[in-house]
């Protein structure tokens, strides 16, 4: 008997990204589509900032699946994400030189920004370019309060940066604030698939 042949997934990186005041019932379906898409081999690309990320680095962990963690900072959030073993998992330290010329490039208040919070922006430019700024994610899967699609509205947090890059990009973009969004993403899981 022939041993079985499995048909290897290509290994596609998606933003798993958000607010960190994302609300409780939000989170939990990030930790289910989380664990979801890394079943279905797909790659998570966060920051490990409270709230969101850490919901979609669970679940992606949970599902075994491959993680890239993008850091402002050595040791940022670190209790969340330092492990023993598992699945794959690469970080990035700090955000590269180009990640914060990028960043300075799309946000609207660059020059106002302390260091901090200008590194904790670059990352963005990662967590949907890839370490090199080269590798573009598939999809971004977010929440925002006001379910922008874009970065647009007020505000000029992290995901509104990475929804702005990945706007000009023409990446699709999935907010969970939005319940259309929501029950694709929701469906499309419990099917086995991703919606495109």
């Amino acid at each position: 008997m022939a041993p079985e042949r499995r048909e290897k997934r290509p290994r596609r990186p998606y933003a798993g990204i958000g607010s960190r005041d994302a609300p409780q019932r939000v989170l939990s379906h990030m930790e289910a589509l989380g664990q979801g898409l890394a079943r279905l081999g797909w790659v998570l690309r966060s920051g490990a900032s409270p709230g969101s990320d850490q919901a979609f680095y669970r679940g992606a962990r949970a599902g075994g699946g491959p993680v890239e963690l993008y850091l402002p900072w050595p040791g940022f959030e670190e209790q969340s994400w330092r492990q023993e073993g598992g699945a794959e998992l690469s970080v990035l330290e700090r955000p590269s030189e180009a990640a914060c010329e990028l960043a300075a490039r799309f946000h609207p208040d660059w020059e106002r920004l302390d260091c901090c919070a200008r590194r904790l922006l670059a990352r963005d430019s990662h967590e949907v370019l890839g370490a090199e700024l080269d590798s573009r994610a598939s999809l971004v899967v977010c929440w925002t309060a006001d379910g922008t699609l874009d970065g647009g509205g007020s505000g000029a947090d992290g995901t509104r940066q990475a929804l702005r890059i990945a706007h000009h990009h023409g990446i699709p973009v999935f907010n969970l604030a939005r319940p259309d969004h929501l029950r694709r993403m929701l469906d499309a899981q419990a099917e086995g698939c991703v919606p495109s």
